[in-house]
């Protein structure tokens, strides 16, 4: 397999043609910028690796313990890791709801400590659903997807440079090809 500096350095190359690929498409330079950049950031910090110890494990610094659950629930290179159809998108799920609840355990020691009333589930779907207003006015009703392709372009280039090395290392790169 390519080492993690081999899988950074051709995430940073293909982000320019996702980016020319994207702006072709949809001839806008913003949003081909959210795509490059998200792809970077799918490659870089949100990859496949991160069910190990990893490059992009290590990157969350403190907040590593985000991706612990991940890590133990999920074999390296399962379908939910690696997978090209399932891989971000359950990476995406999973960030978002162990945020969730971890922000609502953190709220919830916060107004115990300070004696107030622990806040109820529903206003942490307000905080999202405002949020998601917030992002949609101000980026655009298209960021979120936006954000969402180039997540997933960025671990995809992660599982093709993966898959490529498999097949030169075994000596199969005629099947590859």
């Amino acid at each position: 397999m390519p080492s993690g500096r081999t899988h950074d350095v051709i995430t940073v190359f293909l982000a320019l043609p996702a980016f020319a690929v994207t702006y072709a498409v949809t001839r806008n330079s913003f949003a081909s910028a959210i795509v490059a950049l998200a792809f970077i950031f799918g490659g870089v910090m949100f990859g496949p690796d991160l069910d190990t110890v990893s490059r992009q494990y290590s990157r969350w610094f403190i907040f590593r313990f985000l991706w612990y659950p991940y890590r133990s629930f999920f074999k390296h290179r399962s379908r939910f890791s690696h997978g090209l159809l399932f891989g971000a998108l359950f990476r995406v799920v999973y960030f978002l709801g162990v945020l969730t609840i971890a922000v609502y355990v953190a709220a919830v020691a916060w107004y115990g400590i300070a004696g107030d009333n622990t806040p109820a589930m529903s206003d942490f779907t307000d905080a999202w659903r405002s949020i998601g207003s917030f992002i949609r006015r101000n980026f655009g009703d298209n960021f979120m997807l936006l954000t969402f392709i180039g997540l997933w372009l960025g671990a995809a280039s992660h599982t093709f440079t993966d898959m490529a090395g498999s097949f030169i290392k075994t000596g199969r790169i005629v099947k590859f090809l």
